[in-house]
């Protein structure tokens, strides 16, 4: 069973809402199982204007392989209403966006997923609630997050609104 930290973030119709909102889909997801939750971070949009984002983590368990993760997260987001085509806006405003940020069973890669996050050494809005969920990995992640300009501000924590299984 791995242990995979997942990125949340959004920045349309109230984003810690679609934060929260994320966190009860991933829960109902049947095999995996919410660890730790990180804080949320206020940081900048990449990409063309638009709203800032609100971004957080989820350290989960999962026994499947990384793509079928990937399945239920891109199930999740089209729950919540976010439409994936060819005409969409790179980096564009969302209203939630779920990536696969790293695995405890290594590297993955494949023409659908690349695991650790292929950006994820360039991104502190992804590092820092990373590191807040997986502390273990500051020896590997610290200087990419101090060279991105440290940690963004921290406006709050995404709070389970289930108790969480405590680690082991």
């Amino acid at each position: 069973m791995a242990e995979i930290v997942i990125g949340l973030g959004s920045n349309l119709d109230s984003p810690q809402q679609q934060l929260t909102t994320a966190l009860t889909h991933l829960a109902a997801i049947e095999g995996l199982t919410i660890l730790a939750c990180s804080q949320v971070y206020d940081t900048d949009p990449i990409g063309p204007p638009q709203p800032r984002y609100l971004n957080a983590a989820v350290k989960v368990t999962w026994k499947l392989s990384p793509e079928a993760l990937l399945d239920r997260l891109l199930e999740v987001e089209r729950a919540m209403g976010r439409v994936r085509d060819v005409d969409q806006l790179r980096w564009g405003p969302r209203v939630i966006d779920l990536d696969v940020l790293c695995s405890s069973d290594g590297a993955f890669q494949s023409e659908r997923l690349t695991v650790p996050h292929p950006e994820l050494t360039r991104r502190a809005f992804a590092l820092a609630p990373l590191l807040d969920v997986e502390p273990r990995l500051s020896a590997f992640y610290a200087e990419s997050l101090k060279a991105c300009g440290g940690p963004p501000r921290v406006v709050g924590a995404l709070v389970h609104p289930l108790p969480l299984v405590p680690p082991r």
